[in-house]
């Protein structure tokens, strides 16, 4: 078996729920259309405020997946 090789792309997820929310919400869309998804990486975390509140988080993140043979 060879090493594997990795392609890295980057996605934002959106949710007015939570930061965990925007992640899951983003690799389960990527997850949709990419084969060999292997991890992630939290590059950013943005949110929206009104009223003194959050409402809406914005996270980007790397995700990593294996390049077939």
């Amino acid at each position: 078996m060879n090493d594997p090789i990795y392609k890295l792309i980057e996605l934002t997820g959106t949710s007015t729920t939570s930061i965990e929310d925007a992640v899951d919400k983003a690799i389960a869309r990527a997850h949709k259309t990419i084969q060999n998804l292997s991890w992630f990486q939290l590059v950013e975390t943005r949110g929206n405020i009104e009223d003194g509140k959050v409402r809406h988080w914005q996270v980007t993140i790397k995700v990593g997946f294996t390049v077939n043979e």
